[in-house]
């Protein structure tokens, strides 16, 4: 777990590990990942001078070539939940499933609530602060649900506040990004 998620969760610094794996970054000012950095850009120019974009500033065709990493997460209920009301083509291969339209605690429940409790951190880490979050790292801790045994390979995802009203964050766009050649080998066998 990293320390944003104990720090949100309240968990002691020597809580549960299982997400050790994954880190964060607050306001990421270098990225290297093209995919990210131009989301991010686009991100930036379509903010201006405000706090965070609208998520009627947003439009789809622009960022055609980065559909298949986007997500579109609705902040529920300050917080206490996200909704999955997009997931990408390119992130539901690295998941297996397709989660649209579930919450985070209906999407990794199954994975356990250290799990749950990891990811709902980071998403309001970045909608309460109203700030870009980065993630990265593994995701093995997935296997201790799937029934197959595979490896899940290195992650790297951006957390975009978006807002309606100018003042309160009630979407996150996410990029989630990852060696989609590897997920796709190592996955056939899985989906076959």
């Amino acid at each position: 777990m990293s320390a944003l998620a104990r720090e949100d969760a309240g968990v002691a610094g020597s809580g549960p590990k299982r997400l050790d794996r994954a880190r964060t970054t607050i306001d990421p000012q270098n990225i290297e990942n093209p995919t990210l950095a131009a989301v991010h850009a686009y991100w930036l120019a379509k903010r201006g001078s405000r706090t965070m974009p609208a998520r009627a500033d947003i439009n789809p065709v622009e960022l055609r070539e980065h559909l298949g990493w986007i997500m579109m997460i609705e902040v529920m209920d300050n917080c206490s939940d996200f909704r999955y009301r997009l997931i990408g083509t390119k992130v539901t291969r690295y998941f297996l499933t397709n989660s649209t339209g579930c919450t985070v605690s209906e999407a990794y429940g199954p994975f356990g609530e250290t799990a749950v409790k990891g990811v709902k951190a980071v998403y309001r880490k970045s909608a309460r602060d109203k700030i870009v979050v980065r993630a990265e790292g593994e995701a093995n801790w997935i296997t201790d649900w799937k029934e197959e045994t595979r490896d899940f390979p290195h992650f790297d995802s951006l957390y975009l506040p978006l807002s309606d009203d100018g003042e309160t964050c009630n979407i996150l766009m996410a990029v989630f990004t990852f060696d989609y050649a590897d997920v796709v080998a190592k996955s056939e066998n899985v989906l076959d």
